[in-house]
Order: C-alpha cells, then structure tokens, then sequence
C-alpha cells in the first residue's frame, strides 16, 4: 500500500506517546496490522480498527481526515468493504444516517472511494466523478427518504461557519 505523507489521526497524547515509545510514525501506521497497533497504542481493538482505517481512507488520493472520519462514521473499517459498494447508495445511507441531506460533492468522495477500492487507480480524484453523479441523479434522483434539512443549516455547519473555518 502506498503512503501519504500528510495523513492526520486524531490521535489522544497517549497514543501519540506510545507511537514515539515504538518509534512509529502516524505514515507508518499501515505497515503494521490492527492487533499489532493494539498492542503498540494501548487501544482497544476497535481504536486501533479506527485507527487504521482513518490512515488507510487517506491512501486514496484527494480524501482526506473529514471524508475517513464519515467512512468510519457508517461503519467501513477497510477498502477492502467498500469493494463493489455503489457511491449512490452510500450517499443516501450516510444522509440518512447524518438526519441532513449533505453537499453533492460528498456523493462524489463515495464514487472516488468505490472506484478506487476496485481499481487502485491512483489518477483518479473526487472531480473526476462530479459528471457522473450529476447524469445519475438528474435520471434517478434522491430516495423518497431524503432528510429534508441540508448541511448548511445545521448547528454544527453555522458553528463553523461563524468561527470563520
């Protein structure tokens, strides 16, 4: 697997204290396997899950913390899981999930992230797929069960907004 050299964990001080006790580096964390990563951080066996599934998201080029985080969020552990997934329907599962109907451009990370976990193609980004989702949409639109409350309306969105981020 190729590495990133600017993948963020959001890693407690203990963890990041037992990572510099063993002498691993956060773009290190993929050559090693979960169990081992328990045992390295002290973590549970679902952090140390998370953990790698939050560095190995980012393998995938242009996905970063946030789009990782939302993976694990609907409970994808590995690329491997999200092998023949529909970007469609992740969407419609993650809004659902969410209780908010999210920006287009996500639906265009799930495309990204199917696609890469069945191809590994590296030229790929999330853009490359806007097109896509757009021809998909306009033919089939949204499920019935559509959050009706967008992203930008949300508490945590304005909370944001307004700290200038």
């Amino acid at each position: 697997m190729k590495s990133k050299s600017n993948i963020k964990i959001p890693l407690t001080d203990i963890e990041k204290a037992n990572l510099r006790k063993h002498k691993i580096k956060i773009t290190n964390i993929l050559d090693f396997a979960t169990d081992e990563l328990e045992v390295f951080l002290n973590a549970t066996t679902e952090r140390a899950k998370e953990i790698y599934a939050l560095a190995e998201f980012q393998t995938v080029p242009s996905i970063g913390i946030k789009f990782a985080e939302d993976l694990v969020f609907l409970g994808y552990f590995s690329l491997k899981q999200l092998q023949n997934k529909d970007g469609a329907k992740l969407t419609d599962e993650y809004e659902l999930k969410k209780g908010y109907w999210i920006d287009p451009c996500v639906e265009d990370q799930f495309r990204l992230v199917v696609n890469f976990a069945n191809t590994k193609d590296r030229k790929k980004t999330w853009w490359d797929f806007t097109e896509e989702r757009k021809i998909f949409r306009i033919e089939h639109g949204y499920p019935k069960t559509r959050p009706q409350k967008a992203w930008h309306e949300t508490i945590e969105f304005q909370r944001i907004d307004k700290q200038g981020r």
